[in-house]
């Protein structure tokens, strides 16, 4: 019986077609909302950072938390819901715990979270690159390997109109030779 609903729901999922990027609790992230004012339509922008996460299927929700003058302002968002307009992932964020409720009592420099610097191997934003395009690399590299042979030819040149330049020098000394005898 459960089979079914799970079916149902990928289908619904599918048929909605959004793009959402993998994120997790600790990161910050831009969440378009739609927001209708009258006959008015435009997107608000909530960013803030991931305390939750919820996988439920067509039920996947996640609570964004931001300070606004001051204030903790939370906000809970459907994944799915045709009222998000975009998600972008902002950073990345380094913690332990898969809830993070324990930043409602932290404030200041206490409340901060580390950034992620290393990429987890189940993010796929941060995808190695294939050994194919590392093969061609190599034969892309060689033309400019040859670019710089031709540039020395001109960084030489420099060099002999020095010389003129140490010309005058000398004949200033043998004038100072002069004025001495």
């Amino acid at each position: 019986m459960t089979n079914i609903i799970q079916t149902i729901e990928k289908e619904e999922i599918a048929r909605l077609g959004k793009k959402i990027p993998k994120f997790a609790p600790g990161d910050t992230v831009a969440v378009g909302v739609n927001v209708v004012e009258g006959d008015r339509k435009r997107v608000q922008v909530f960013e803030g950072v991931v305390i939750a996460r919820k996988n439920r299927g067509l039920n996947s929700s996640f609570i964004v938390r931001k300070i606004s003058s001051g204030e903790g302002v939370e906000r809970t968002f459907q994944l799915h819901s045709p009222l998000i307009d975009s998600i972008e992932v902002k950073r990345r964020g380094n913690v332990r715990r898969a809830k993070l409720f324990y930043l409602r009592e932290r404030s200041g420099k206490s409340a901060r979270i580390k950034e992620r610097l290393k990429a987890r191997e189940s993010d796929s934003q941060f995808e190695a690159i294939p050994e194919v395009e590392l093969a061609e690399a190599p034969a892309q590299d060689a033309a400019p390997a040859e670019a710089p042979a031709q540039d020395a030819a001109p960084a030489e040149a420099p060099a002999q109109d020095a010389a003129p330049a140490e010309a005058p020098a000398q004949d200033a000394a043998p004038a100072e030779d002069k004025k001495d005898a």
